[in-house]
């Protein structure tokens, strides 16, 4: 049974953890000089639920 080395496993297609990162970061840059109101805004306009 061969082990796979840190290349092999980096040389997958699609890196779930690294998308999601990229996302965050690019979200987090949008809104790090928003106002509540404005945030919340921000989110109607993406759709994403909003809880009060």
């Amino acid at each position: 049974m061969k082990t796979k080395t840190k290349k092999e496993i980096k040389a997958k297609e699609f890196d779930t953890v690294e998308t999601f990162r990229k996302i965050k970061e690019k979200i987090s840059t949008e809104i790090a000089d928003m106002t509540l109101e404005q945030l919340k805004e921000y989110l109607k306009a993406k759709k994403v639920r909003v809880l009060n």
